[in-house]
């Protein structure tokens, strides 16, 4: 049986004249997650066990531990994310949700309303 893909999609018609642009959720949380990557102090995002699995095996997420639900021009991010030990945590989490806010909203032009993180676990590597 074939299974049908739907995939989710924002809309931008800003210039109608010229025509639309079409950005997938699945982009959204790839900008998510590099930006978190890009915060000191971060070691790597958290996926599921079947993501952990695909990655073991060759298929790769950049977008893995990042959930993005579009509603209208509003973002909400989930992120679970593990972090170096002898980091603050409330220090990184506010700079990475500066830094994922800024980055959605200067690529997409979408407004992100909520970056929620989920810290799921701590890398002991000193």
């Amino acid at each position: 049986m074939e299974r049908a893909y739907i995939e989710k999609t924002y809309t931008s018609k800003d210039n109608e004249a010229i025509g639309s642009v079409k950005i997938a959720d699945d982009v959204v949380a790839m900008i998510a997650g590099l930006a978190a990557m890009e915060v000191d102090g971060v070691s790597a995002m958290a996926g599921n066990i079947s993501k952990e699995l695909m990655s073991k095996v060759g298929v790769r997420n950049l977008a893995k531990g990042v959930k993005v639900e579009i509603l209208g021009k509003r973002v909400i991010v989930d992120m679970a994310i593990i972090v170096n030990y002898g980091y603050n945590i409330p220090a990184i989490s506010q700079k990475i949700q500066l830094k994922v806010r800024a980055a959605i909203e200067n690529m997409t032009g979408l407004n992100v309303t909520d970056v929620n993180l989920r810290i799921a676990g701590v890398n002991n590597i000193i």
